[in-house]
């Protein structure tokens, strides 16, 4: 017999459990005959019951889990229990005071986080925070009490996704029965959709017993893939990874047949990345080695593997494999460093992607400190070469090296690497095809040149024959070389590029470098100058180059813009070009081309004012992909969002046209009197969308000019900006039927108005600054006329205007804390 009041039905809770199922509300000792001893939180099924007075006769009970329950083992009550857990062990980090400031910081951060997390959770009272840090209802408005706590619900309705991706590589052992020679393994990622690598290499070596050469460096067998987007995670991304023997040209030769030791092809094993996206690690993954059938088909062995072409490739041994460690990890590399700090702490090699990361970090421009970009790397990818027999019966076995050499003659000490986790070297020698007069290589090298040694340095490519012979002989039968820069400042240009093989037998002949320097280098200049008499020419070498750089530019363009003053007769012309300029080529020069632009101005503001206004509005509105016609903001885009702190540096400590205001306001209320009459308006709605900028620029070109005269002109200035609001005012009180371009020019207009108060704010009160804001606003035809989504964009702009510093900042506000709003 047992009390029915000891039970609950679940039911209540978990609508979808049958009415049979109690939950046991206080424990049963079960002393009683027939007793079962029952714990707090248990469940139990009645299967039977008989009406008594005073209590139910259970003919049968069972002890069971709910299923519910079962499908939910994160209750609640585990959740809190973990979370408590959590934060005693966070406190207890707190009380010691080994932590860094910065994680310090970082872990109060993280406290603070999960109380609010539990106290929403228990339904209990929430803590209005800004910064992690309590405020104080004494100095808070009403509005910012509640933009605090919409903030809070949206950003829990909306989880942010990791926009980069890294990927962790342990190389552990090479397995196979044939070893006994000393081997490199080259890491990478390959993209067989466009059929092209996306990453550096990641080298190291293995010992005769297939381990890594050195195990008491993790740097050298462990590397991080990183700043993959999650475009590369996709299941046409390949892990690719060769392996190169260090020994004799045939790998059954005796060891007395030849005392030189060679590069030469071993094995290959590509694993899709779409295998890792299940989050697992995959600590103990081996992954099979294949060879290529053919051998001149080395360079697209790991092609054929992907392709499944079975009848050009086979198993380098039945027990051959590749013992690595992979894991996914997603996140900034600054949180990746916080989260798995063992991992860099034993140390890591980090493997970058080819060119710049999705989402560009602007460094140290303009003073700005962040961990950014700044590169100088050039890649040369060793593609293939032509050669003839040289009087010999059979094929060469052509082996490359390469050198850069200075403009002193001298070759650059180690500035070419063969992938992350090798220290750079000063030359590189490739593979060796036995037997192949058209071998085909496809290395790739980074030669990480300091810019002061771009100027007059070159290349140079020495090819050899290898002979089998026992002397084992590497005789020089030819060169090429190409130059890092051209006479005007460009670079080499990215692309492939067909270089002259000029015979060469003696390596004396390469020491005074001014004798071959004279000589064409390239195919393509080669037929262009019909004077140029050569012996042969049949004989070519390709290899593919690609600068990362954010000092060097390959863009003429671009440093015509620059050398303005050299060429004036070129500066139409050159602000025309600008807007056809990659975006890349722009930041890496944002602090020059904005010297440029407003050099120009002071230059001559009559020629050149609306020219240099076009500009200026065109930097952030660039089309980076070149796919569409109409231009596109270039700070907007995820890929340069970075650069918005490197401009209102630029604006706050470089910009120095005082005069600049002027011709702002000049140009900008010019475009603004046009909208009603003109038929195309794409180019004013460009210039709409920059008012933010154009602004910063005129508050920031007044107060220079009134720090210099004392404050002269103010109500000539304050003049022109009511002009100017006039005259916005006037465009939006004019109405358009439908969606047409004129109420597509209005609704440009107050999607980037709201930024614009900050700035008018440096210059005047915050009355005047609501009343100006007020009338704009205000000015807008009646909720009767407009249609429907330029209503919303209204609003969106009133909303945005109430989060503004109007409303919230104590700076621009009162004693009492509120703003001009209330």
């Amino acid at each position: 017999m047992i009390r029915f009041m000891c039970f609950f039905r679940l039911s209540k809770i978990f609508p979808k459990v049958a009415e049979t199922w109690f939950g046991v509300i206080a424990s049963f000792r079960g002393t009683v005959p027939y007793g079962l001893s029952l714990e707090i939180g248990d469940t139990v099924q009645i299967l039977e019951k008989c009406d008594g007075n005073i209590s139910f006769q259970l003919c049968s009970l069972e002890k069971c889990l709910c299923e519910e329950q079962r499908r939910n083992e994160g209750d609640l009550f585990h959740r809190l229990w973990h979370i408590m857990n959590e934060i005693l062990d966070l406190r207890r980090q707190v009380l010691v005071g080994h932590l860094t400031h910065d994680r310090m910081k970082d872990v109060k951060r993280h406290i603070t986080a999960r109380l609010d997390w539990g106290n929403e959770q228990l339904g209990l009272d929430l803590v209005p925070r800004k910064e992690y840090a309590m405020v104080d209802p004494e100095d808070i408005s009403i509005t910012e009490l509640y933009r605090l706590m919409e903030h809070r619900h949206r950003k829990k309705d909306t989880p942010v996704q990791a926009s980069s991706h890294h990927l962790f590589v342990q190389m552990k052992s090479l397995m196979c029965s044939n070893l006994g020679e000393e081997l490199e393994v080259i890491f990478s990622l390959f993209d067989s959709k466009e059929n092209r690598p996306i990453s550096e290499r990641f080298f190291l070596r293995l010992n005769r017993n297939g381990l890594p050469k050195a195990p008491d460096k993790p740097e050298r067998h462990c590397s991080l893939f990183v700043d993959l987007g999650s475009s590369d995670l996709r299941k046409d991304i390949y892990i690719t990874v060769h392996i190169i023997r260090i020994g004799r040209m045939g790998a059954g030769e005796k060891k007395n047949a030849c005392s030189v030791q060679y590069r030469r092809p071993f094995g290959c094993a590509v694993l899709s990345i779409a295998d890792l996206l299940t989050g697992e690690t995959k600590d103990d993954l081996v992954l099979k080695v294949y060879m290529c059938n053919t051998e001149s088909e080395w360079y697209q062995i790991h092609e054929n593997i992907i392709k499944k072409l079975n009848a050009r490739y086979n198993l380098t041994g039945s027990n051959a494999g590749l013992a690595v460690s992979l894991q996914l990890l997603h996140g900034d590399i600054e949180q990746i460093r916080r989260e798995y700090s063992s991992v860099f702490s034993h140390g890591v090699s980090i493997t970058r992607k080819l060119g710049f990361s999705n989402i560009i970090m602007p460094g140290r421009w303009l003073g700005v400190r962040r961990s950014g970009e700044m590169r100088n790397d050039l890649y040369i990818t060793v593609e293939r070469g032509e050669f003839e027999k040289g009087g010999k019966s059979v094929a060469r076995n052509v082996e490359v090296t390469m050198f850069i050499v200075d403009s002193n003659g001298q070759p650059l000490k180690d500035f070419i690497s063969f992938g992350s986790g090798e220290p750079p070297a000063t030359e590189y020698h490739s593979f060796v095809l036995y037997h192949n007069n058209s071998p085909r290589w496809s290395e790739l090298l980074k030669l990480p040149i300091p810019v002061d040694k771009f100027r007059g340095s070159h290349i140079r490519f020495e090819f050899r024959h290898c002979s089998t012979k026992e002397k084992g002989e590497k005789k020089l039968f030819g060169f090429s070389f190409v130059p890092l820069m051209q006479e005007d400042g460009r670079t080499l240009p990215d692309g492939t590029h067909e270089l002259i093989v000029h015979k060469c037998e003696e390596n004396t002949n390469l020491q005074d470098t001014t004798r071959y320097l004279k000589l064409p280098f390239s195919k393509v200049i080669f037929h262009g100058n019909n004077n140029q008499t050569m012996k042969a020419t049949k004989e070519s070498f390709w290899i593919t180059s690609f600068l990362c750089s954010t000092k060097l530019t390959q863009n003429g363009d671009m440093l015509d813009l620059l050398k303005w003053r050299t060429h004036p007769d070129k500066i139409t012309g050159c602000l025309s070009k600008l807007k056809e300029i990659d975006g890349s080529e722009i930041v890496k020069f944002l602090q020059d081309t904005l010297d440029t632009l407003f050099g120009i101005l002071d230059e001559n503001s009559q020629k050149y004012g609306s020219k240099v206004f076009d500009s200026l509005v065109s930097l952030p509105f660039l089309d980076i992909s070149r796919k569409k016609v109409h231009i596109i903001n270039l700070l907007q885009d995820s890929k340069f969002h970075h650069f918005k702190p490197v401009m209102d540096t630029y604006i706050e400590s470089h910009f120095a046209g005082a005069l600049a205001y002027r011709d702002l306001i000049k140009v900008l209320k010019w475009y603004v009197d046009r909208i009603t009459e003109a038929e195309r308006q794409e180019h004013i709605q460009e210039v709409l969308k920059a008012q933010e900028y154009i602004f910063k620029y005129i508050v920031q070109s007044r107060r220079l000019f009134s720090l210099a005269t004392g404050g002269q002109n103010e109500e000539e200035f304050r003049c022109c900006i009511q002009e100017l609001l006039m005259s916005v005012r006037f465009f939006l009180s004019q109405e358009s039927k439908g969606a047409g371009a004129l109420s597509q020019s209005q609704a440009v207009f107050l999607s980037s108005f709201p930024a614009v108060y900050s700035e008018l704010l440096k210059l005047f009160d915050v009355r005047e600054v609501a009343n100006l804001v007020q009338d704009t606003l205000g000015s807008l035809p009646t909720i009767m006329h407009v249609d429907d989504s330029l209503q919303a964009i209204k609003l969106q702009c009133i909303g945005k205007t109430v989060e503004s510093q109007l409303y919230t900042n104590p700076d621009y506000s009162g004693n009492d804390g509120k703003g001009a709003g209330e």
